[in-house]
């Protein structure tokens, strides 16, 4: 058994910065996250080796806290008891035991289903990015960055920086909206200088508007047949009024984000759903209306790295007690949840995203549930009753996201263990049978 006054579970942004505040109080502070290195999704492959100074210097101070330590590689299992968390490591299980407990479990990717998004050579946008960044060689492969929001321009940067060959960026959103978004930037100076930079990055790129994915297709334009073993060949592109179909060995399609807090509702923790979107509620301080939980970062609703950073500290310094620091950062959560507010605007998805799938388009992947199975249930309950969907490996966590405004229904319930777990794992925290009277 470990013994915290924090734990912070998660590594990106708001959970380094969470623990860095926490930290200065002189209390021990833990940090748990499931990847070899800290940093997240967004500061991926390690926070020392960023080109954003906050990351450099988050970590440098991390490093040189003697009252912190990380946890790499661990995962979140259940809670055995109150003011407890279970996790397992690659090679072992523990019981972590704390005092206040800070939640910057991040975010995942959106994915819709449409014809086709099941081949091979078709994932999502910061999948793609993600694997790339660790390695993944697309060096001279043809790339189609298809979906709606800024990440599309973000992961184009990344894949043209590595070698690829960006045929289009196909963004779902209006002309107009965007326009409009852009002149928005000038509010926030450091997100005006982020565009540029990208623009410069992007030079030569097609950036079509107004336009979205109708289907992935194992056949190329020129109307060669499907191989024996399917693969993405092209995609459909429904780009304003007119068809186009564009050639290419991988689609990174992405719909936005979606809050990981399965972890949080598991804990007690209340949450509200607004748009499609299920974020934790917090109040002022970020503490959840569990006493001794706190939350950060996209966890809290989508919002982007600087949001992620200022909430990771107001949740820091409120879980130490220094409830009186935090509120000169009020007005800077207040920024950039603006900015967050226009995000969401801009960028709402458009009703013909969602009426792409056909009756025979999969919308479960693990348990191979199709729209037709689907679409004539009244609730998740029904359908997993039914047809499985939902049960699978993923719990969930993707068709869940896409069945909640294909449907309306509400995302399934959270069960234990939140991640696969060894038995063993499970049986280490179980407590000691009764001795025979």
């Amino acid at each position: 058994m470990k013994h915290y006054d924090i734990l912070v579970v998660g590594a990106g942004p708001a959970g380094l910065a969470a623990a860095q505040a926490a930290a200065a109080s002189g209390r021990k502070v833990g940090i748990i996250d499931d990847n070899p290195q800290a940093g997240g999704q967004i500061w991926r492959g390690g926070p020392a080796s960023q080109s954003d100074w906050r990351a450099r210097a988050l970590w440098q101070a991390l490093q040189d806290a003697p009252n912190v330590e990380f946890l790499s590689q661990t995962r979140v299992l259940y809670a055995p008891a109150a003011q407890q968390l279970q996790v397992q490591s690659p090679t072992s299980s523990a019981t972590l035991h704390y005092q206040r407990l800070i939640l910057a479990t991040g975010a995942r990717e959106r994915l819709l289903p449409f014809p086709g998004w099941t081949l091979p050579g078709v994932t999502g946008a910061g999948g793609l990015q993600a694997l790339s960044k660790g390695g993944y060689p697309v060096s001279g492969k043809r790339v189609v960055v298809a979906g709606t929001g800024p990440l599309l321009l973000a992961v184009a940067a990344t894949l043209r920086s590595r070698g690829a060959e960006i045929v289009a960026i196909v963004e779902q959103a209006p002309l107009a909206a965007l326009a409009r978004f852009a002149a928005g930037l000038l509010a926030t100076p450091s997100k005006a200088a982020q565009a540029l930079q990208l623009a410069g990055q992007l030079r030569g790129i097609p950036y079509w508007s107004d336009s979205y994915v109708r289907a992935a297709l194992d056949t190329a334009s020129s109307g060669s047949l499907p191989t024996d073993t399917p693969a993405l060949r092209a995609v459909r592109i429904q780009r304003g009024s007119t068809e186009v179909t564009l050639e290419c060995d991988y689609l990174a399609c992405g719909y936005g984000l979606l809050p990981n807090v399965e972890l949080a509702q598991a804990l007690g923790a209340a949450t509200h759903s607004r748009k499609g979107q299920t974020a934790v509620s917090i109040d002022s301080w970020q503490q959840t209306c569990v006493s001794d939980i706190y939350c950060a970062g996209e966890g809290t609703g989508i919002g982007g790295v600087d949001l992620a950073l200022v909430e990771g500290r107001i949740a820091g310094l409120a879980a130490s007690g220094a409830v009186a620091e935090t509120e000169a950062l009020f007005r800077q959560r207040t920024r950039w949840r603006k900015f967050a507010s226009r995000l969401e605007h801009t960028f709402a998805l458009r009703p013909e995203v969602l009426a792409l799938a056909e009756d025979s388009t999969m919308v479960c992947r693990c348990e191979d549930v199709c729209h037709g199975d689907l679409k004539t249930h009244r609730s998740w309950r029904s359908a997993k009753l039914h047809t499985r969907c939902g049960m699978g490996p993923c719990q969930g966590r993707i068709c869940g996201g896409a069945t909640e405004l294909l449907y309306g229904w509400r995302p399934p319930a959270v069960r234990s263990p939140i991640v696969p777990a060894r038995v063993a794992s499970m049986i280490e925290s179980a407590p000691e049978p009764l001795a025979d009277q």
